[in-house]
Parts: structure tokens; C-alpha cells; sequence
């Protein structure tokens, strides 16, 4: 037990030393076997994999070393010492623990708890970090948030979030995690930190570990993260085209074949921020992304957890090049929900919004497609939905594209609001069309009585048509009452006048 604890105290540097060499024991414990990417490596030295547990969002094999010692405090040294002991106390901090336990191991933990934050107090004042600091802060980071989550069992985000009462699952070591956030937060943000020989570390590898914790059921290590990997992109300017195309993956992977991962929020909340940076014009790569990646994260039935995350990203889209509102509504149009009364009224808030930014050329490109969209809506027996609809013509700028597109727009409107007119069962959807129409009427009273002349024929036409279909049907039924039935003819069975008693 003391050669393994004496493993932990780090050894000089040589020339021999390199940093390729070093990397490769970025995820390993001095003294174990190297593990996986994403192995469980707060509590690492166990491979078996315990069930999911209700108290816990990980799982933690059994601890691996016990009997930690403290090291000399900082001020105990001198100053030209401090990096060494700086690198001493990191590698200590290495040793794990298992946090399912509370009564395990309390000793080791309180030692490693002090030592963090001496760690975190020494890194918050000006410190020069030299490459072995820097390796060993990325390793024992690596060791001690990336690990593998079970499977989640929990039905959030299939449900499209209809079980938000749920309380969020609660990791029981983040006491533990929340430190060693921190630290790895207040070491990304140092002035400190050299980012030429910081990348060599903190690379492709140790970002999508990062990434990967992203799908944690703690909510409060989810929003750790959305802050330290801000600080990766802003410090980082070679990885910026590599993070961009792993969150793009996740995104893919996420709208397209799991629709299941905990921090879409929170990746995309990121992704707003890296939007409103991008210089103009934009550049291909970005449309495509929005076209791709932001628009089909609009079918997912968990829409609703992620709508305002998704809903700035489009619209800092359109910010920077209003061109853009014409595509976007294209995809909304694509993606519109059927049958899904919540998702219809986020797309039709979404839209209001968009059709506040949009110029005259790009409403034109879009406005046939559109407006029959928001006749349906108009008729739906879903009252929000259909008060929503009707609520566009509450707004200055829509009314204005719509009168100045009247003659368009009314005719493919006029039928959705006359039926509603006529039929609707909720009066104040019923109030909201007699209104709408007179609004059309004010704009334009022979346009309109035009219209509805047109309409009023098309209605006569269909209803001739239909009576001579029913009139057909009864044609039909007759002439196979009178038909004799033989070998395989089918049978044409009549409805009974009255209902048989039983």
C-alpha cells in the first residue's frame, strides 16, 4: 500500500520526456492499467459496472488506494519550490474514491477535499504554470470527472418533456466534482496558462471528454461545463472549428437517430454564444449548419426543454443576415407538427418573431406556403393553437406585409376564416375571425367582396360535386342489391335501418 501511495508523488522531469508520451498516461492511474476514453475514473480500479442506481448519475467502482497524507501547505515552501509541490499535490489528488458510500473511506476523502482547495486558492492568484503543472492538471482532471454514465432509463426526453415535475437526478460525490470544477475552471481562465503549450494537453481528446459529460442527469454539472467550455472556445482559437463539429455531432446524432441526451440545452446555449461572434459574411459552413443541424432539432418530440436555446440560435442567425428568413420558414414548414398542439404553438411563437425581422423580398418568396400553414391553424379545434394563429394580425409589421400583399394572401386566408366564421365552437376563437375579416374588409372592401364571391361559388361547386357523389354511391348500392351472388362476387352489405336489440 505504500509503494502505491509513493507512486503518486510525481518524479523529475527529463529530457527524455515528451508530450505524446505524456498524453498516453492522461486517462491512467500511476500504478493501474490504462482505461478507456471514457471510463469511470472518479472512483477507477474496478471494471465491473454497477446497475443505475436512483441516487446516482455514474458508476463507482471501488476505490483504489486508501491512507492518503497531506503534503506541505504552500506557504511552507519556497517560491521557487511552489511549482513542484503544485505538481506534488495535483498527482495526489489523483488517488479516488468512491462517493456511493458516505462513510467509506472519510479520512482519504477530507484529505483530498483540503487539497483541492489549497489547489484552487493557489490557482486563483497569478501563477506561471509550467508544461509538467499543465500535464499533471490535465490528468488528474481526466481522471477525476471523465467516467461513463449508465444507460438512462428515465423516460424525459422521449416524452417530450411531459414528466417535468421530475426531480432531477442529484450525483452524490458532486461536493467533490464541484471542486475540481472549479479548479479546472480558474486554471482554463488563468493568465497564467501559455495556450501554445496548454493545446498540446488540453487537446482534441480532452475536449470530447468534456463533451461527452454534457449527457450527466446533474443539472449543475451540465451548467460547470457550459462555462469551462466557453472558456476552451475563447482561449483556444485552434480547437474552434474542432468544437464546433463535435457539438454539430452530437446534434446530428442526438435529432436524427437517439433523441436522447441530457444537455442539448446547454450545448446549444454555447452555440448561441459562438453565433453571435461570426464575422460577416457568413461563411458557407455556417448555413449549412443551420440548415442541417439547428432547423431538424425542431422534430424531436423533447422540444420544449431546448425551444429557447434553439429559438436565439435562429435568431442570431437571422440577425446577422436577414436573407436567412426565407430558409428558416421553409424548415419550419417542413418540420410543422401534426398532431402535436404544443410543438404548433413554439413553431407559431417562433414564426412571430421571424416574420418580425423579415424584409419584403424574402416574405414574398415564402408567403403562399405560409399563409396555408396559418389557415389550418386558424382551423384547428385546438382553441390555443387557432387564437394563436389569429393573434399575427395583433401585430403592426405582419398586418403591414400582409396589406401590402393582399391580393395574394387574402384569397388563400378567406376560407380558413369564413369556415371558422361559420362553425367554430370556441367563441373567442369565433370574436378573433370576425375581427380578422374585418380588418381584410377595411384594407380592401371590393378585394374582399371579391374574394368572398369567389368563395361562395367554390362552396357551391363542392357541394354540387358532393351531392353527386352521394347521389353515384346510391347508384352504386342499388345496382348491387339487385345483382345475384355467385362463386367469389363480393357482397355489398347495406346498413340496417334500425339498430338490433340485444
Amino acid at each position: 500500500m505504500l509503494r502505491q501511495f509513493l507512486s503518486k508523488l510525481p518524479r523529475k522531469w527529463g529530457k527524455s520526456d515528451s508530450p505524446e508520451l505524456a498524453r498516453s498516461n492522461l486517462c491512467t492511474t500511476a500504478g493501474s492499467t490504462p482505461q478507456p476514453h471514457r471510463s469511470n475514473s472518479l472512483n477507477s480500479g474496478s471494471g465491473r459496472l454497477c446497475g443505475p442506481k436512483r441516487t446516482s448519475s455514474a458508476v463507482f467502482p471501488a476505490s483504489v488506494v486508501a491512507g492518503i497524507e497531506p503534503l506541505l501547505p504552500f506557504k511552507d515552501v519556497p517560491s521557487s519550490e511552489r511549482m513542484n509541490l503544485f505538481v506534488s499535490k495535483v498527482s495526489l489528488c489523483c488517488v479516488t474514491s468512491d462517493f456511493t458510500d458516505p462513510a467509506k473511506n472519510l479520512i482519504e476523502k477530507d484529505v483530498k477535499r483540503q487539497t483541492l482547495l489549497e489547489l484552487l486558492d493557489f490557482v486563483s492568484g497569478y501563477v506561471r504554470f509550467s508544461e509538467p503543472a499543465i500535464l499533471a492538471m490535465c490528468r488528474m482532471c481526466a481522471v477525476n470527472l471523465f467516467r461513463v454514465f449508465p444507460p438512462n432509463y428515465r423516460s424525459t426526453a422521449s416524452n417530450g418533456g411531459e414528466n417535468d415535475d421530475d426531480e432531477p437526478m442529484f450525483d452524490p460525490a458532486w461536493p467533490h466534482l464541484q471542486i475540481v470544477y472549479d479548479l479546472l475552471l480558474k486554471f482554463i481562465a488563468s493568465s497564467g496558462l501559455d495556450a501554445k503549450v496548454a493545446k498540446k494537453y488540453i487537446d482534441h481528446s480532452f475536449i470530447l471528454g468534456l463533451l461527452d459529460l454534457f449527457d450527466s442527469e446533474d443539472p449543475r454539472e451540465r451548467d460547470c461545463l457550459k462555462t469551462i467550455l466557453h472558456r476552451v472556445y475563447g482561449k483556444f482559437m485552434v480547437h474552434r472549428p474542432f468544437i464546433r463539429k463535435a457539438i454539430s455531432n452530437i446534434f446530428y446524432r442526438f435529432a436524427l437517430e437517439t433523441e436522447r441526451h441530457n444537455g442539448i440545452a446547454e450545448l446549444l446555449e454555447i452555440f448561441g454564444s459562438i453565433v453571435s461572434g461570426f464575422a460577416l459574411p457568413l461563411k458557407e459552413e455556417h448555413k449549412i449548419f443551420l440548415w442541417r443541424v439547428l432547423i431538424p432539432l425542431h422534430k424531436p418530440k423533447s422540444l420544449g426543454v431546448y425551444f429557447q436555446q434553439l429559438s436565439f440560435c435562429v435568431t442570431q442567425f437571422i440577425e446577422k443576415e436577414p436573407k436567412l428568413c426565407s430558409t428558416v420558414i421553409r424548415g419550419l414548414l417542413k418540420y410543422w407538427p401534426i398532431t402535436n398542439s404544443q410543438k404548433e404553438l413554439m413553431f407559431l411563437g417562433e414564426l412571430e418573431e421571424i416574420l418580425e425581422a423579415i424584409n419584403m423580398v424574402e416574405f414574398q418568396k415564402v408567403m403562399v406556403p405560409l399563409f396555408w400553414r396559418i389557415g389550418y391553424c386558424i382551423n384547428s379545434f385546438h382553441f390555443q393553437v387557432a387564437e394563436r394563429a389569429l393573434f399575427f394580425w395583433n401585430n403592426d409589421q405582419i398586418v403591414n406585409l400582409i396589406a401590402h400583399n393582399r391580393h395574394v394572401i387574402l384569397p388563400v386566408i378567406l376560407p380558413a376564416l369564413e369556415k371558422n366564421a361559420q362553425s367554430h365552437w370556441n367563441h373567442g376563437v369565433l370574436n378573433l375571425t370576425i375581427n380578422v375579416r374585418k380588418m381584410f374588409m377595411e384594407m380592401d372592401d371590393q378585394l374582399f367582396m371579391s374574394c368572398h364571391i369567389h368563395f361562395k361559388e367554390e362552396e357551391a361547386k363542392l357541394s354540387i360535386l358532393a351531392e353527386k357523389r352521394k347521389e353515384a354511391w346510391e347508384r352504386l348500392e342499388n345496382a348491387a342489391s339487385h345483382q345475384p351472388i355467385s362463386g367469389n362476387t363480393a357482397v355489398l352489405v347495406t346498413p340496417l335501418a334500425t339498430p338490433m336489440a340485444y
